[in-house]
């Protein structure tokens, strides 16, 4: 299951009632698309664990989430002191947490687990930072659930880090030229690693081959000029969810294109939703070989607050849901049946998940001549999408 928050802001005038779906999703406009800082609830890429800092008072403390058993429940992990604010945590594959705590120019990790009523804590080793502006950040768990790797942004380069699940401590991976953010996984072995890499004064997603020592490879570049960036994949299916600016310059735009497939890169007005920021953060599961009916799930930020929005690349609209109570917004995983997780945290209920059921694509409405009705075709970019080994080769942009 793939799950990714992204956090953006929202401005603008009223855009409707998120009660009321009928109100909104299909007029054009611009959604708010940023880069992708790790979230503060991470979850599995099977869905079976997750962890986030829990409050207690003005202090913080790690907390494990259960979410494969009858009912969610979670484990406090605390330590020997309360954790700063911005302390990175990813659950592991065997309930295990992993913590990366910021001492000086050192990143410590360490392995956090239950051991009766206290707190056992496994040392990984440090990552040392000498520059003062390298940024070193979590990527989204891995899909194998036994290794956790991290991106120290510099002021010019990237560097790739193992942090949990090698022979030893942590180890360098690669180095990239650039300055890297986002991370998404595009198989299910957890080797082949897309980022977005700034360079040039250019953002293009590339690959990164963890199984041939980092070799690199382009995977989104569609048009010279422009700012392409991969948000989510899904192995099982192929389907992308990417934001870039070719089809509006200085203007990011949420579209899909299919790994492997000649198909075009498409880039929906459902998806532009007025004075709102659209943030995908999962895709449905399960769906080989069928990437327009993979369901999509959508944070959206709007001036009467946030909701969850769910859409297909079958489908020219988009679903409008509330949220939960106390959503932890932007968190969530669909099931391959369809149905879409979304945990949450109240007074009530510290542990929770909500389940969304969401019908399937609902039929292109047949135009005057029995074919169905296309959205306004838009400007094409004027250069294909490489992906090299997943490649959408001789694709171009389109719009429906």
């Amino acid at each position: 299951m793939t799950a990714c928050a992204i956090e953006t802001t929202s401005a603008g005038a009223d855009d409707g009632d998120p009660e009321n779906p009928e109100s909104r999703g299909t007029r054009p406009a611009v959604p708010a698309v940023t880069g992708a800082p790790v979230p503060p609830y991470a979850i599995t890429a099977d869905g079976a664990y997750a962890a986030r800092l829990a409050s207690a008072g003005e202090s913080w403390f790690p907390e494990r989430w259960t979410l494969d058993g009858p009912e969610p429940y979670a484990v406090p992990l605390p330590g020997n002191q309360p954790e700063e604010p911005g302390t990175q945590l990813q659950p592991m594959g065997d309930g295990r947490v992993l913590i990366h705590r910021l001492v000086e120019h050192h990143h410590a990790f360490s392995l956090l687990y239950p051991t009766g009523p206290g707190t056992g804590e496994l040392a990984l080793g440090t990552v040392e930072c000498p520059e003062p502006e390298t940024r070193l950040t979590l990527l989204p768990p891995a899909p194998c659930g036994t290794r956790a790797y991290a991106l120290a942004v510099g002021a010019r380069s990237t560097a790739v880090w193992r942090v949990a699940g090698g022979a030893g401590g942590p180890e360098r991976l690669a180095e990239l030229p650039g300055r890297c953010s986002g991370g998404v996984w595009l198989d299910t072995a957890g080797r082949m690693l897309a980022v977005d890499r700034e360079l040039g004064g250019r953002t293009k997603t590339v690959v990164v081959d963890l199984g041939r020592g980092g070799a690199v490879t382009p995977l989104l570049q569609i048009a010279p000029d422009s700012d392409d960036r991969l948000l989510l994949a899904d192995p099982d299916s192929g389907l992308l969810v990417i934001a870039s600016d070719a089809p509006s310059p200085g203007q990011e735009r949420l579209g899909w294109g299919v790994l492997g497939s000649t198909l075009p890169v498409r880039f929906p007005a459902s998806l532009r939703l007025p004075d709102c920021a659209v943030t995908p953060f999962a895709i449905q599961p399960g769906q080989v070989l069928m990437p327009e009916s993979c369901a999509v799930a959508l944070r959206v930020d709007g001036p009467l607050g946030t909701w969850v929005g769910t859409w297909r690349p079958a489908e020219r609209r988009v679903r409008h849901l509330p949220a939960p109570e106390g959503w932890l917004a932007g968190a969530g995983l669909w099931t391959p049946e369809g149905v879409l997780r979304l945990p949450y945290a109240t007074a009530e209920t510290p542990c929770g998940v909500a389940e969304l059921t969401v019908e399937g694509p609902v039929p292109a409405v047949e135009g005057a001549d029995g074919a169905p009705e296309e959205a306004p075709e838009e400007t094409e970019a004027a250069r294909p999408v490489p992906l090299q080994k997943a490649p959408l080769a001789s694709s171009s942009v389109a719009n429906s």
